[in-house]
């Protein structure tokens, strides 16, 4: 490591050590040039590095899977989805304890018992399948002191209710 003054000492007009619309010079080593402070404050400027890509002349063939394995699974989540978006608006009970906090000017609903409506099955998006951790869509009618019947909607797993059609 070189820790003599004549390496610590770099001219204060080097253009490597001045920042492009600093009046003053900065009396840094080159190598700490790039982490000192702008001397107005700005930003930095973002470096970007480009990798260089070679073309290969091999050829590398890798086999398919089975594909009766794959169209075996597709069908199966294929048929559960539309098994699932079939009992849409079906009657449906909540048969598990469960709470819900979401409701406006309510502090909380008991679901425990409540009846409800499938209202729509989200784990199917514009044909993709995505992982909705509560897949199912509910809708309620609850009757709220002073304020009457309040519809809200809640998702649910599907072993959290029963279809009661």
């Amino acid at each position: 490591m070189m820790t003599s003054q004549s390496f610590f000492s770099t001219p204060a007009t080097s253009s490597f050590n001045r920042h492009p619309n600093s009046p003053t010079p900065i009396n840094l080593p080159p190598f700490a040039a790039s982490f000192a402070p702008l001397p107005h404050g700005g930003a930095r400027r973002r470096r970007s590095f480009s990798q260089l890509v070679r073309a290969s002349d091999s050829t590398t063939f890798v086999e398919d899977p089975p594909a009766s394995s794959a169209a075996a699974v597709m069908s199966e989540e294929d048929e559960k989805d539309a098994a699932a978006g079939a009992k849409i608006g079906a009657r449906v009970r909540v048969k598990v304890p469960l709470k819900v906090y979401h409701v406006p000017r309510v502090a909380e609903i008991d679901l425990s018992g409540k009846e409800g409506t499938l209202k729509q099955y989200v784990a199917v998006w514009k044909g993709k399948r995505i992982s909705a951790n509560l897949p199912f869509k509910v809708g309620f009618v609850a009757d709220v002191e002073g304020r009457g019947p309040v519809k809200f909607f809640a998702h649910l797993k599907e072993d959290e209710f029963e279809y009661l059609d």
